[in-house]
């Protein structure tokens, strides 16, 4: 890898206070690579020979079953994905694909082990992103279980409106048909209740999304911090 590589990497939050002969283990076996979309980076039930880290694009991690296909997550820079499955040793339980052009660090799973057992500093940190992850999963879980499908969907789009500052007006992050998956939902279902949060104030032009009244969209929704806060 480049210099300019080894400063990026070394600065992500997951490696920034390990003392730096481990840091400089971990980098020995490292890549760190650019990815068009669609590509497979992962494969489920494959074992989990090393650890990703994206630093810019967007990953699209699912499971399939019986012909049948869902997508689980999706994973944003700066993050790791398939962490325990590294840490464990063990398969992993999700196939991981490009959405956009992506940038990757791959670090062999051993040699994760390896400094994770001598370095508390990381291993602090490889802890808090497991928590992270987990928190996220059980959210999720609550999300689906708990909510309606169409207060699914408004709380996504009042989620992906406070990505940065308020946006009333953005494209949505991801395919329809993905974002259904993620949802739980068929991409008909979607549609429909799209068309249903016209009610709240939203309408919808392709991948474009208007929301014309925050509150209405609120008022659907019900965002909470223990269902929809981030860590």
């Amino acid at each position: 890898m480049r210099d300019g590589d080894f400063r990026e990497i070394r600065n992500l939050p997951l490696f920034r206070d390990m003392e730096d002969r481990h840091f400089a283990e971990l980098m020995r076996g490292a890549y760190y690579q650019g990815f068009p979309p669609q590509v497979m980076l992962i494969h489920e039930g494959s074992k989990a020979d090393f650890l990703h880290i994206l630093t810019d694009g967007v990953v699209e991690l699912f499971a399939g079953c019986k012909g049948r296909e869902t997508t689980m997550a999706f994973a944003r820079p700066v993050t790791s994905f398939v962490l325990a499955a590294c840490i464990k040793d063990m398969p992993y339980l999700m196939s991981a694909r490009t959405l956009m052009p992506s940038r990757v660090v791959m670090i062999p799973s051993s040699d994760l082990r390896a400094v994770f057992a001598r370095d508390a500093v990381f291993a602090q940190a490889i802890v808090s992103e497991l928590a992270v992850s987990y928190r996220a999963v059980v959210r999720q879980a609550k999300n689906i279980k708990l909510r309606t499908a169409k207060e699914r969907l408004a709380a996504f789009l009042f989620r992906e409106a406070h990505t940065g500052e308020f946006e009333s007006n953005f494209e949505l992050p991801y395919e329809k048909r993905l974002i259904a998956s993620y949802l739980g939902m068929t991409p008909e279902s979607l549609s429909r209740v799209l068309r249903q949060l016209r009610d709240a104030g939203v309408t919808a032009e392709g991948a474009n999304i208007t929301i014309h009244d925050l509150e209405r969209l609120r008022a659907v929704a019900t965002p909470t911090a223990l269902m929809d806060g981030l860590d």
